[in-house]
């Protein structure tokens, strides 16, 4: 029998190299960088699609457009620096205040409202005697899940005397037809869109609360004697203060921002200009009028408020919750 060939690789017999662990150095600095590497995609999506937009809209409402002559030609229109000039001009505009001052009102509006059904109805399927709650749940979050121009849209057509069913009914009955478009009813008319989608979202998030609290005190509460009523108001309300919070934070948020609602609706009427809100006089200065360095600075007023109220009212709801946990 022939002896198998040593030199031969892989063959029967053959030594293999050993295999070569990393130093403790090696594998110190690689358990190191393993965060960072999976960070990094993340953060290069924060940079390239969030802090360079917000920086770039900075670096804009900073410069203004300066014309030579006619404006005709090239270089007759230049970037030059303006400093706080667009600023000034934009907290000096009546358009803009005028903008703020009907936001505000229809904050006080829609805030108090969507969230107060939004409790209601958390309270109610969080209920043991409500039948049927995962349907409720599906069709009060429903409409959270049809976009807003979509629903702008829906609601809009059913505001119009011409085709909405309201009127058509109102007409046949012999009532009068209130203008759901124009003057103080056009508040009630867009409140009425931004509460119908979003009053189901902050019902999952005060429910979701509802169902993670401890049965065992209700069960005691029961026992005392407490009703239903009094349990909700003494002690599921309180308890879920942090969530009602957060949806406080969250609507007065969305407020401050309202766009589709109002742009969506102003081709159906003539009672809502071009800077109804705050938004609007960012895309109208800056698709309509062509002065995007006043939007810019414009946009980063709101953005500054935005953040300013965001977190006074963090800081006011963490400050009553440390004052008011035991000690």
């Amino acid at each position: 029998m022939s002896k198998p060939h040593q030199g031969a690789r892989g063959s029967y017999g053959a030594r293999t190299a050993p295999y070569a662990q990393p130093s403790p150095t090696t594998a110190r600095g690689r358990a190191r960088s393993a965060p960072y590497l999976f960070v990094l995609p993340a953060a290069l999506l924060f940079a390239l699609f969030f802090a360079l937009p917000i920086g770039y809209a900075i670096w804009l409402s900073l410069h203004k457009a300066q014309v030579k002559g006619l404006g005709l030609g090239k270089g007759a229109k230049q970037e030059v620096w303006a400093g706080l000039g667009n600023y000034t001009a934009a907290l000096t505009d009546p358009e803009l205040l005028h903008s703020a001052a009907r936001v505000l009102g229809y904050g006080l509006v829609v805030v108090p409202v969507m969230l107060g059904l939004a409790l209601f109805f958390a309270l109610l399927l969080d209920s043991e005697r409500v039948r049927a709650r995962a349907f409720g749940r599906l069709a009060i979050f429903l409409p959270y899940a049809v976009p807003g121009v979509i629903a702008a849209l829906l609601w809009g057509f059913l505001y119009l005397p011409a085709v909405s069913p309201f009127h058509y009914l109102l007409r046949a009955i012999g009532l009068p037809e209130p203008d759901l478009m124009d003057g103080g009813l056009l508040y009630g008319s867009m409140a009425n869109i931004a509460v119908w989608g979003g009053t189901g979202f902050n019902m999952i998030v005060i429910y979701t609360a509802l169902r993670s609290l401890p049965a065992e005190v209700f069960e005691a509460a029961r026992l005392d004697g407490c009703s239903e009523l009094q349990i909700a108001l003494r002690i599921k309300i309180p308890m879920v203060a942090p969530s009602l919070v957060l949806t406080f934070f969250f609507s007065v948020i969305a407020t401050l921002q309202v766009f589709n609602e109002p742009m969506t609706l102003r081709p159906l009427t003539n009672g809502i200009p071009s800077s109804w809100s705050p938004l609007m006089k960012v895309f109208s200065d800056a698709f309509t009028g062509g002065n995007i360095y006043a939007a810019s600075a414009t946009a980063v007023i709101l953005a500054l408020v935005t953040f300013l109220l965001s977190f006074a009212l963090l800081r006011a709801s963490n400050r009553s919750t440390t004052q008011g946990a035991p000690r």
